[in-house]
């Protein structure tokens, strides 16, 4: 028994994070969509997803039994009613496709997931539904992940010590520190919603953070920091100056003061100190996004959003980021002035023009940058890079 994970049509409105990951793979709260899956039903999770990511996330060794929209976050009443369809059964809600019962009965199309196929006996499905097929959602929606994987993870669970040193704001029971981690002299307000600081993870002195909140495994939160939720870092983030409403999906340092708001950033990325994001517009309007289907900018709905950036992309000191800007993967941007809204991953430059950032040196510099957290490039990843410094730029 296993489940897979498809991207099932959105894989391209999730660029630029999905450039390097299938959907299942993206951290919305504490864990990934992909591990939300397994701790809660306990059985192997896979991907169906685009050809040249399929080596590094396969599909499940054991025959699947469910396929399931891979952007949909895994609640308890979602999984259980999952779990429960048999062979031949669709779970829908409002027309729509949730997850297909599999076994022995093929895979759905990519058409299956909007419009299901009238042979299929349709399971209606009321529960809460929660979707992240646009890159802003993640940040739209951070404060629910946040809420089930903290609940998820802490039941039944006692914390760690909390030094003296701290003030706790709100209930201290909202407040979940993992072995190892340490938090001192900060203020920490659960008011709003929980904190929770992973195995290894450093609150340093003098921080405010403002829950909902996480800090991942060995994450480490800057002095003075000063966060506001909700937001999600995952393991091994650098983070410093002011944040707010963002999500790292790990390994990636905002360790200086400038401004985060409303972004979403991926893993291995950089923003050289005093990065500033503008995350709304002066007429308060709502934002233009590039969206990778549409190959335009198009209204997002927000009228918050700042700047979602792809694998590998760093910025150099003092850059500025206009509101709904989109970086692709291992950009360098710096320069003074504001670059353009949408930058192609592979891209060198700033304000004043950009050249395509060769691949062998967007490699080395991926190996000294990954290294300096002790994980090794692999083949496969050098592999999937490769596949898009090709496509970006031919």
């Amino acid at each position: 028994m296993s489940i897979i994970l498809s991207d099932a049509g959105h894989h391209n409105h999730l660029l630029p994070l999905t450039h390097t990951r299938p959907v299942g793979q993206l951290r919305p709260g504490i864990l990934r969509i992909s591990e939300g899956w397994y701790v809660r039903s306990g059985l192997p999770v896979g991907h169906r997803t685009e050809s040249y990511l399929a080596s590094s996330f396969p599909l499940p060794r054991d025959s699947a039994n469910w396929e399931v929209d891979g952007s949909l976050f895994p609640t308890d009443g979602l999984v259980g009613a999952v779990m429960e369809l048999l062979p031949g059964e669709v779970l829908v809600q409002a027309g729509v496709a949730l997850a297909f019962g599999t076994e022995g009965k093929g895979q759905p199309t990519t058409a299956d997931w909007s419009l299901p196929p009238s042979y299929l006996k349709q399971v209606d499905f009321t529960g809460e539904v929660i979707r992240f097929s646009r890159p802003w959602h993640l940040f739209q929606h951070c404060a629910q992940a946040i809420a089930h994987d903290f609940r998820l993870l802490t039941d039944g669970r006692r914390s760690q010590h909390i030094d003296g040193t701290n003030t706790i704001l709100g209930d201290p029971a909202q407040v979940f520190l993992e072995e190892g981690a340490v938090v001192e002299a900060s203020i920490l307000n659960t008011k709003a919603g929980p904190i929770y600081i992973g195995k290894g993870a450093e609150v340093m002195e003098g921080c405010m953070l403002r829950g909902p909140i996480v800090i991942g495994d060995h994450a480490q939160v800057k002095m003075g920091a000063k966060i506001y939720g909700p937001s999600a870092f995952g393991p091994a983030c650098r983070v410093g100056g002011e944040v707010t409403n963002s999500v790292i999906l790990g390994y990636s340092n905002k360790g200086h003061d400038g401004f985060l708001g409303n972004s979403v950033l991926g893993e291995w990325c950089n923003l050289g100190a005093d990065t500033n994001t503008s995350n709304l517009k002066n007429t308060y309007g709502n934002v233009q996004v590039w969206s990778g289907v549409e190959k335009a900018m198009v209204d997002s709905g927000l009228q918050f959003c700042g700047l979602l950036m792809g694998d590998h992309s760093k910025s150099g000191i003092n850059t500025m980021f206009n509101t709904g800007t989109v970086v692709g993967v291992a950009a360098n941007v710096f320069g003074g002035g504001f670059p353009p809204k949408y930058i192609p991953g592979f891209s060198w430059g700033g304000a004043d023009g950009f050249e395509i950032h060769d691949i062998e040196r967007a490699l080395s510099t991926a190996r000294r940058v990954m290294e300096r957290r002790q994980v090794h490039l692999s083949a496969l990843e050098e592999a999937v890079l490769r596949h898009i410094a090709a496509a970006e730029h031919g």
